[in-house]
């Protein structure tokens, strides 16, 4: 029986086929997802059994790096990928440290921009945008990225668990050079990525052949490959780690492992 549809999805959106968001919101623990995507995760978790774990790292990792450029006073953040939101979101986070930080989510799923334009209605000090980090300058451009972020000021750009689905074919080290070419001093790269650490070889190529089914085909970077991306922008240490290893929450629980690598750069 196919899957009926809920009152919440617009009417041009596809029960059928899984997207990114979607998947990384239900192993979250999300109900903005369909069949599709639960069998996608699922699945995931069968291939590579930790896949669901590292979801959960990877939105620890955020959460620190948002907390780390907080604490250095950036209170504005570019978030790209942002995906469906859900709890801990990036405005939440900075505002623990800074009341007036302002952010800016950027999507290209239609059901995240949906539900994030809904959740933000009224919050001044947030935006959301409907964009593709393939057009950057689109994202720059776009009215409310230019109300709420002054690129003359330390902004925090953030790229989590999205550059893995930009082969080298679109060029992804241009693309963030076009992203940031207005970002001044001060400003931070937050970035993670799918690498060859996320299983065996083995694992990692059953991973990558099974992605090229999909709508977001993913290719593993390594740390050399990820640090090649970043520009005139420096890491900050630890440098290129395992996810779970990137200034890890000395009261959190413990991990021994994450499928992915993570960096925090800064321009100088």
């Amino acid at each position: 029986m196919a899957e009926s549809r809920p009152p919440w999805v617009p009417p041009d959106i596809d029960l059928r086929t899984a997207t990114l968001a979607r998947v990384y919101d239900y192993m979250l623990g999300g109900a903005h997802n369909f069949a599709v995507d639960r069998e996608v995760a699922d699945r995931l978790e069968r291939l590579v059994p930790g896949s669901i774990r590292t979801a959960w790292e990877n939105r620890a990792f955020l959460r620190r790096a948002v907390l780390y450029c907080a604490s250095l006073g950036i209170d504005q953040y570019l978030d790209i990928g942002s995906g469906i939101p859900t709890g801990g979101n990036v405005h939440e986070v900075a505002r623990s440290v800074l009341p007036t930080a302002r952010v800016v989510y950027v999507d290209l799923d239609p059901v995240a921009v949906l539900h994030s334009r809904a959740i933000l209605t009224g919050d001044a000090l947030t935006g959301v945008v409907q964009g593709d980090l393939r057009a950057p300058e689109a994202i720059l451009d776009d009215p409310v990225t230019r109300q709420l972020i002054d690129f003359e000021r330390p902004v925090a750009v953030l790229l989590v668990a999205l550059l893995h689905v930009i082969p080298d074919s679109a060029h992804p080290a241009e693309l963030l050079t076009r992203l940031t070419a207005g970002a001044g001093p001060g400003s931070h790269l937050v970035i993670s990525h799918f690498g060859p650490n996320y299983g065996t070889p083995e694992q990692v190529q059953a991973l990558v052949e099974w992605s090229r089914g999909t709508t977001t085909p993913m290719l593993a970077r390594d740390p050399a490959e990820l640090t090649a991306l970043l520009g005139d922008f420096v890491p900050v240490p630890p440098g290129v780690v395992a996810v779970h290893e990137w200034k890890p929450d000395p009261d959190g629980p413990v991990s021994d492992h994450s499928g992915g690598y993570a960096v925090v750069a800064r321009r100088d």
